[in-house]
């Protein structure tokens, strides 16, 4: 039932009918309701101003963003699934929906090759509603049923947390040519985003030829955007993406979770903290694994949330037996979108999927034909997404439990002191060997883990909870949640990417742990209560260090003082609060506790976590260094990467280059980390190979001679020979037999790179280009 304040006014027969002036609050309403949105907006500009970013740029992006993707997107939502009443969650709908639509006119332009088409793509979708009388109505709020004032106040702070969460990350990442280290993921999804602005079918951007597997939907988002503005790539990868992308995630999800508690304040907090809440901090010495779902290092992750929320959205309407209508039609595209976001989206949503048709089947039968419809598209989408997008690594997780131990601090410095990344073992070394004190432990860490979790991990508390038990959809989000948990800690992987199964889950965990929380609730005063005890209590509780000496018992001390301190904490608080209320209303109200509880909870882990990232943009304004590579290998000058974006400025899009950049550090002498990807990311052409520390082959070899899968040597061995001889011989012979082989026309040779690099080069091809330690030739 809705809350009140969410009702549809009453319309009520005036006596005097002449006209009367209207009230001054109705004058206001809009000015107030768009005002605190004006604070995110602001701090979002500001942010990019000051972190590189041409005014130019942010309102062109912006423009894009709004008339390319949000409104297409809102009108399309309204006119399969109606208004929800209001304007923020038509918008944070809308604006999702939108996504998924430009990702099937990229794909339609990337199919046929008429990317040049694809600006009116957006255009070709809002026709119809202004030239069809019928349509015109979804140009406004249906039956409006307006959100209080307080929804859109608590999701814009959610919203200005979201930017400064983003901004010490800007601060670190410098746009280029400004020269410095990037994290090289940027690199190698940059790459993918030119690799995007091409037609299909594509190819590894690094090994030109070479079959392109891999989730790459978020760069080709990232591509239209560009395609569309004309901005640089790496300013809207590195700057004006992530922000708008992840505002959307939280508006869905709150949608998402109003949807499900019917009240207004649940929904508002249950989408900020499912975004942007992490685990319970509590001042503990290291923190769980799995904390935000919005990571700047990770744009598939990002792009993955706002698609699967509203997959979510659609599954919750045919789990309580609504009809979808012509809603069904987006339900195998947003699965078939999700799975090409992030490989880790899917299984944890088609295991909760499961989970709820076992309800179903004994609970609601005439919801199980609906239900078995919507679990066969998704496996439908599983198995497709599995043949074009499962890739670059992902086809790497073996079943190894406990193995992602390895990144967890207080096992690694003590029990797991001696493991090692192995797929070939059946757990890990520690866990193997240790004693009953060790596993009692390991048990402990688990546990710990699992308290820290807590504003997911309590979303199995539905699954018990009266209110909730029997709903389908709970038995959808605490599956969803267990499965990427189990999947966390079940699976191998040789970068912890099994993490990811959790991370893509734990909002909808945060979701379920909200709406335990609404159903509990009688009033909104005991949350209100609790998210205030809660918060105050993260922000104050002393602050844990790692110990000095790396002991099983220090570490356990050290993991359990903060659970029992907050323990303590609570049972004062809750019992203060009871005698209180007893003593002035003569009740004592037990049947708040629960609610209390849970919101005290959800309020620790988004205080907490903005605390944090609150210390970070601090730092990042009081003009703290980061810290500083010590290996100047690691850098790209400036004049490299002025270089590189000379190629993408003046060659062919798909003209196809060889360099001799591999490695990280670039002057590397033993043991090559092949992890470069710049020379592709910023210079936007096919390599014929550049770095090859994410092809299938080289993750695959992980641990082969005891080297990690990004040292391994190059997989196709003569190609790469090849290459290294035109750089060091410059015999016109080996460039005829590179350019028969793959149409090479551009070298792009780096003085710094290891190896040689011929003078006779400028005999047999023209110099088209220098900057400092760069030569750019082309080839006869």
């Amino acid at each position: 039932m809705l809350d009140t304040a969410e009702a549809a006014p009453v319309a009520t027969p005036s006596a005097d009918p002449s006209p009367r002036p209207a009230p001054a609050r109705r004058r206001l309403r809009w000015p107030l309701a768009i005002l605190p949105w004006v604070f995110p907006a602001v701090a979002l500009v500001l942010a990019l101003l000051n972190t590189g970013v041409p005014g130019r740029d942010i309102a062109l992006y912006a423009f894009y963003f709004a008339v390319d993707i949000v409104l297409p997107g809102t009108l399309i939502h309204r006119w399969v699934r109606g208004s929800r009443g209001n304007v923020p969650e038509d918008l944070g709908l809308g604006a999702a929906t939108g996504l998924l639509i430009m990702l099937g006119g990229w794909a339609l332009c990337a199919f046929l090759g008429t990317q040049v088409l694809l600006p009116w793509w957006p255009a070709l979708l809002v026709v119809p509603f202004l030239a069809v009388p019928r349509l015109h109505k979804h140009w406004r709020v249906s039956r409006p049923r307006p959100l209080p004032l307080r929804w859109s106040w608590i999701v814009a702070a959610g919203l200005v947390l979201l930017v400064g969460a983003q901004y010490p990350s800007w601060t670190d990442t410098p746009l280029p040519p400004a020269g410095g280290a990037i994290y090289q993921d940027l690199w190698y999804h940059l790459a993918l985003v030119h690799e995007m602005t091409r037609s299909m079918p594509f190819q590894v951007p690094q090994m030109a030829g070479d079959s392109l597997t891999y989730h790459y939907l978020s760069d080709a988002d990232i591509a239209v955007a560009s395609m569309i503005t004309k901005i640089d790539p790496a300013v809207v990868l590195l700057r004006l993406w992530i922000v708008p992308v992840a505002a959307t995630g939280v508006l869905v999800t709150a949608a998402l979770t109003r949807s499900l508690s019917g009240k207004w304040w649940a929904g508002a907090l249950g989408g900020v903290v499912a975004i942007l809440g992490l685990p319970m901090l509590l001042g503990a010495a290291t923190t769980p694994l799995g904390v935000n779902p919005v990571s700047p290092y990770s744009p598939s992750q990002t792009y993955a949330i706002p698609l699967l929320a509203l997959l979510v959205i659609l599954a919750v309407d045919v789990l309580r037996g609504r009809a979808l209508g012509w809603s069904w039609l987006m339900v195998f595209p947003l699965a078939l979108a999700c799975a090409g976001a992030k490989s880790s989206a899917l299984p944890p949503f088609l295991a909760g999927l499961l989970a709820a048709v076992v309800l179903v089947a004994f609970r609601y039968r005439r919801r199980l034909l609906p239900t078995l419809a919507l679990l066969g598209l998704t496996l439908a989408a599983v198995a497709l997404g599995f043949r074009l997008f499962a890739g670059g690594g992902a086809g790497t997780l073996g079943f190894q439990p406990l193995a992602i131990l390895y990144w967890v601090v207080p096992y690694r410095q003590t029990i797991g002191y001696q493991d090692v990344i192995d797929k070939n073992i059946l757990i890990p070394y520690g866990v193997e060997h240790t004693g009953t004190a060790g596993r009692a432990f390991i048990a402990g860490v688990l546990i710990w883990w699992l308290i820290m979790q807590a504003p997911r991990t309590l979303a199995v508390a539905g699954l018990v909870a009266r209110p909730t038990r029997t709903e389908p959809a709970m038995w959808l989000l605490a599956g969803m949640t267990t499965a990427g948990a189990g999947a966390t800690f079940l699976l191998w992987h040789p970068s912890a990417s099994q993490i990811y199964f959790y991370i893509s889950a734990a909002p909808f965990g945060t979701v379920a742990v909200a709406w335990i929380m609404a159903a509990t609730a009688r009033s909104w005063r005991p949350v209100l209560a609790g998210v205030l005890a809660g918060g105050i209590w993260a922000l104050i509780i002393p602050q844990m260090y790692v110990p000095q000496v790396d002991r099983v018992v220090r570490w356990a001390l050290i993991l359990a003082e903060p659970l029992v301190r907050t323990t303590i904490v609570a049972v004062c608080v809750a019992a203060i609060a009871l005698i209180l209320r007893r003593v002035f209303t003569g009740r004592t109200p037990w049947r708040a506790l629960p609610a209390g509880i849970l919101a005290a909870v959800l309020g620790a882990g988004l205080i907490g976590g903005a605390q944090r990232q609150f210390d970070q943009v601090d730092a990042a304004l009081s003009g703290v260094p980061a810290p500083v590579e010590d290996d100047p290998g690691k850098l790209i000058e400036p004049e490299e990467m002025l270089a590189a974006q000379w190629l993408a400025a003046n060659t062919g899009r798909d003209d196809v280059v060889a360099t001799n950049v591999h490695c990280t550090p670039i002057d590397w002498t033993s043991g090559c980390d092949a992890r470069a990807f710049w020379v592709a990311g910023l210079g936007g052409r096919r390599t014929v190979i550049e770095s090859w520390g994410y092809t299938d082959e080289a993750v695959a070899l992980d641990g082969v001679n005891g080297e990690r899968y990004m040292r391994q040597p190059a997989p196709d061995f003569e190609r790469y020979m090849l290459n290294e001889k035109v750089f060091a011989n410059g015999q016109e012979a080996d460039i005829e037999e590179m350019k028969r082989l793959y149409d090479v026309k551009w070298l792009f040779a780096d003085d710094r790179a290891a190896g040689i690099v011929s003078s006779n080069l400028a005999r047999v091809a023209k110099v088209r280009f220098t900057s400092g330690p760069v030569t750019i030739y082309e080839l006869p």
